[in-house]
């Protein structure tokens, strides 16, 4: 199967906490700096660096979420194409064995094996993907 879904959830979890932590660092440092009693013009430039600094956090934060968000939406289609592939497995198999036991169906009354019909010659013909590959999303068999 294609991508690892506990695997893009759990990043996007860390994502979403990394950027906590950093808001949390930037408030943080803030909030030590102007707690210092120290006065004049190093204190002042000292606040504004940290200021800065404490910007820059909150914009790598920021960016920590965009990219939490972005994998979650992937990770949607991802589970969305695993759920279709899945469907067209599992249909695709009913189908062949349905045709199976048609190709299997002896007349009783004349004892005359029935011929298969075209689709049903197509449907037993059929080499399926392996389970989970994306070429199920593109085959193509009657009734599917």
């Amino acid at each position: 199967m294609y991508g690892e879904s506990a695997t893009m959830r759990k990043r996007a979890r860390e994502l979403q906490e990394q950027a906590g932590d950093l808001r949390a660092l930037a408030d943080s440092l803030v909030g030590q700096v102007e707690t210092i009693s120290w006065q004049g013009r190093a204190a002042s430039d000292l606040r504004n660096r940290i200021a800065d600094r404490a910007a820059r956090l909150r914009d790598c934060a920021e960016q920590h979420e965009i990219a939490a968000d972005a994998l979650t939406r992937h990770l949607t289609a991802v589970d969305g194409l695993k759920d279709t592939i899945g469907n067209l497995e599992r249909r695709a198999g009913a189908l062949v064995a349905e045709a199976r036991t048609r190709a299997q169906h002896v007349d009783h009354g004349s004892g005359v094996v029935v011929e298969p019909s075209d689709e049903d010659r197509a449907l037993l013909a059929f080499t399926p993907p392996p389970s989970g590959h994306k070429d199920w999303l593109t085959v193509t068999i009657p009734g599917l």
